[in-house]
């Protein structure tokens, strides 16, 4: 080459290193369409940045624009989910785990768990790890045991570390041993707070129980579904309640012990964002929370960000959503819950998402009776060795497989029919996921850094891009 034009192409790159770099990249996307044509699916044709048509909607990705870290992707490994796993053949489920918690092009990634502490309403029974007959109490956890979960639980999460010993754990308890509450049963009841302490400790017990089986907990929350006492198990936990118990006990306790263990209060529906605000008002309590979880039963996603801008410095955790489509209608509505939670969610301040049951019987079991939830679809369906993926598995699947944790949310505009949200990774790269929430066929384009691709996205579908 001539060494004027080597110098002239150098002088350029080194003035306009992402023009140069855009004219050299293509974006790569995989999709998901609702006649399952596609799914999940790498496509063949790959998307060149050049001067796109004006007349098109445009979708202006701005890696300026920073905003959360996120910390994963993923599902509730509830005692169900674990019992159905268990039971497969081990070649069958080194495989189907292999598939979930790795990332490759036969995988997706999965980045974040959620687990009960003691069992949920998706267990065959209802049980804590200091079940006592009637009229005993244990307010030292001398009788603490993990009991059931080393049966499924532990074993399918040692076999998770394995793959990715990142993987981050919460841990949310349904209710507190019966002992500890004015009802004695299962089913709703209040803390009694005489037992505030003794709770306290059995927080602490789990997470030095769990830890010496090799399973770290990254965080817990204090109640799941705190002002839903319908479930069983569950427990009622008011706001002042649980400000007391986080300011007084379990704060405290955590601090004695040496646990870091993050502390995060709330999770339950997003129509009441009063409840974590008063908490956070209080400096007692405030000081041990790293941030609240939410759940989308109820209220409207942007009460994340209210909660956030009344205190920025906290982080926000969604922690439950169950996404289920009953029937084999022979199509997949995807696009609405990727676009409600996976792209509401993170385009508003939440660190995570986590869908609810990772995997369900046919039935929709295992559940306890009398309140266990009989309609809860897992995101697999695991009838003995044989696996199906379901609508919840896509969903998280768009997210999870291309965006892991460390990686960070950046500066997108929202369309009406193309609500999307992109991160940058932390290999530098770009992810935008969009869904066409409209009746009809979407044609848009994607800017960044002043090029632009065209894309198609056909009425319900979703597609990953990534450059």
């Amino acid at each position: 080459m001539n060494s004027k034009i080597g110098g002239c192409l150098l002088l350029i790159a080194t003035a306009f290193p992402s023009q140069i770099l855009l004219a050299q990249k293509k974006a790569t996307y995989w999709l998901t369409t609702p006649d399952k044509s596609s799914l999940l699916q790498l496509q063949k044709e790959s998307l060149d940045f050049t001067k796109s048509s004006a007349s098109n909607p445009t979708i202006n990705v701005d890696e300026k624009q920073r905003f959360q870290t996120m910390d994963g992707f993923g599902f509730a490994l509830t005692g169900g989910s674990a019992q159905l796993i268990m039971r497969m053949d081990p070649a069958k489920r080194a495989a189907l785990l292999q598939e979930l918690f790795t990332v490759s092009d036969n995988s997706i990634g999965v980045s974040y768990l959620r687990v009960s502490i003691g069992s949920s309403d998706m267990n065959d029974h209802a049980f804590s790890y200091d079940d006592l007959p009637e009229g005993q109490t244990d307010p030292d956890m001398t009788k603490f045991d993990l009991g059931p979960d080393r049966n499924d639980v532990i074993p399918v999460l040692k076999q998770i570390l394995a793959i990715n010993p990142k993987i981050k754990i919460l841990g949310s308890p349904w209710s507190a041993p019966l002992w500890m509450k004015t009802t004695g049963k299962a089913k709703g009841g209040v803390l009694k707070p005489e037992y505030f302490a003794a709770y306290a400790t059995y927080f602490v017990k789990y997470i030095q129980e769990m830890k010496a089986e090799g399973i770290p907990i990254d965080a817990v929350t204090i109640q799941n579904e705190p002002l839903n006492e319908k479930n069983t198990p569950s427990m009622v936990m008011l706001a002042p309640e649980e400000g007391d118990f986080i300011a007084n006990d379990l704060g405290p306790a955590f601090a004695k012990t040496g646990i870091k263990t993050k502390i995060v209060l709330y999770d339950h529906n997003l129509d009441h964002p009063a409840y974590p605000l008063s908490i956070l008002k209080d400096p007692a309590a405030n000081k041990y929370v790293d941030g609240t979880g939410f759940h989308l039963y109820g209220g409207t996603v942007d009460a994340m960000t209210e909660v956030h801008d009344a205190f920025p410095n906290k982080n926000l955790y969604f922690t439950e959503q169950s996404v289920t489509e009953h029937g084999d209608s022979g199509t997949l509505n995807i696009a609405r819950p990727v676009a409600r939670i996976i792209i509401g969610v993170s385009r508003n301040w939440s660190k995570n998402v986590l869908l609810w049951n990772l995997a369900a019987d046919p039935q929709f079991g295992p559940h306890t009776n009398d309140g266990g939830c009989t309609g809860c679809q897992g995101a697999l369906t695991i009838d003995g060795n044989n696996v199906t993926r379901d609508l919840a598995y896509y969903t998280i699947a768009h997210a999870s497989k291309f965006v892991p944790a460390e990686s960070v949310r950046i500066g997108s505009n929202d369309l009406d029919n193309l609500p999307n949200v992109a991160f940058k990774t932390p290999a530098e790269k770009e992810v935008l996921i969009v869904a066409n929430t409209s009746d009809s066929s979407q044609t848009f384009n994607v800017s960044y850094h002043k090029k632009a691709f065209t894309s198609v996205l056909v009425a319900g579908a979703v597609a990953t891009y990534i450059w």
